[in-house]
């Protein structure tokens, strides 16, 4: 049984990048992964202009007893006329500053007297003044290669006049879940049957990285179903991720269907929840198999096949930031696997944040999911006391 760093460090050793590129239109590249290095043909901001509305001056000519003839107006998208000495230009924010003016005053520090304006408050050179070039330089690499693309990189990109982007083709991963007793919402339910709610956190977690989603739905517990989905899961998909069946049950099928098909090199990881693990190949396609269980098929991908497909996509930052919290409870027993506990931070009243737990750390109680923000991530062998720092994981992490 591999620990979990074990487990995350092979699966990504076995991660294989795409290679296939696309041309995409830079408004329609959320959540794609940027396939070459982009660089900046312009300087940004082209010119100095100015951060305010208010008045172009000379900082020096700003006595509170002189009054400044405004001598212009100038507005964003248009380029004023060099600054007379004694002389003040009306600004708006975004404009370029004139040549001759070394400060931009706001406008609540002046006062106007007929044609002109006073200076209430002395400026300092330089005041209110965005410098060209301050955000970019012209030859400047704005996005680098494996960068997965967001609403800030989009705006980026095109603030430099790209309008479309190199990335990576999406991955395709193909999905179904094991069990006679899974029934689709909107069926009505018999003894001893369950809703499959699993299809849906995996549809959630594949297509928020951005891949396209192959649902093969659920699958009866038998050898030849298993092997049937599997062989046409692998023709269609990258990747293929399922759900329960890859313990040693009479009834767990998936660990034998794909030893028969293809290879399985891991299948068992020392963590809770969610002990067996499963990852080989089938074809050209990986297999990665989720325990059942609703909160160890979330858990397990959130903190495994998350960073697997991510690779996979092309992107070069693939695992999460982790953060250092106070506990807000006690955890006693020292577990023979790596915990990751469902949390949420709450503020204290000195400030800080801390950790409270779920009140069912079961595997099978989603509830916790939703209600959670994170994971307490507890090593093998440790307690916890009350007050004590803890690693904590935002969802925001590991979702998306």
């Amino acid at each position: 049984m591999l620990s979990a760093d074990q487990l995350l460090n092979e699966l990504l050793v076995r991660a294989r990048g795409v290679t296939e590129v696309e041309h995409v239109a830079s408004e329609a590249v959320l959540g794609r992964v940027l396939a070459a290095d982009q660089v900046s043909d312009i300087t940004v901001p082209p010119l100095d202009n100015s951060a305010m509305d208010g008045y172009a001056v000379r900082a020096a000519e700003c006595l509170s007893d002189v009054v400044l003839p405004v001598s212009q107006r100038i507005a964003a998208g248009q380029v004023g006329q060099a600054l007379q000495p004694g002389s003040a230009a009306r600004i708006f924010t975004g404009a370029p500053v004139p040549p001759g003016a070394d400060t931009v005053v706001m406008q609540e520090h002046c006062t106007v007297q007929g044609e002109g304006i006073t200076v209430n408050q002395a400026p300092k050179v330089g005041d209110n003044i965005r410098r060209a070039g301050e955000d970019i330089q012209r030859g400047d690499v704005i996005l680098a290669t494996g960068t997965r693309l967001g609403a800030a990189e989009m705006g980026l990109a095109a603030s430099v006049g790209l309008a479309g982007l190199p990335v990576f083709r999406r991955l395709k991963v193909a999905s179904f879940s094991t069990g006679d007793e899974l029934v689709q919402p909107g069926m009505p339910l018999a003894a001893g049957q369950i809703y499959n709610s699993n299809r849906y956190t995996l549809a959630g977690l594949v297509q928020g990285l951005g891949c396209d989603w192959i649902d093969l739905g659920a699958v009866p517990d038998t050898l030849t179903d298993t092997i049937d989905a599997l062989q046409r899961a692998a023709q269609q998909a990258d990747v293929v991720i399922t759900s329960g069946g890859v313990s040693v049950g009479e009834e767990d099928h998936v660990k034998a269907a794909v030893s028969q098909l293809g290879t399985l090199d891991m299948w068992k990881v020392a963590m809770k929840p969610g002990k067996p693990l499963a990852y080989g190949r089938i074809g050209t396609a990986d297999f990665i198999g989720l325990p059942g269980n609703p909160v160890s098929t979330f858990a397990t991908f959130c903190l495994f096949a998350r960073p697997f497909l991510l690779t996979r996509m092309g992107a070069t930052s693939v695992l999460p930031t982790t953060y250092q919290v106070r506990a807000g409870f006690d955890w006693p027993k020292a577990g023979e696997r790596r915990e990751f506990l469902r949390a949420r931070l709450v503020n204290t009243d000195d400030g800080s944040l801390q950790a409270e737990l779920f009140r069912n750390q079961s595997s099978g109680v989603l509830t916790s999911a939703v209600w959670a923000d994170g994971f307490v991530d507890i090593d093998i062998g440790h307690t916890v006391q009350r007050g004590a720092p803890v690693r904590f994981i935002p969802f925001a992490e590991v979702l998306g």
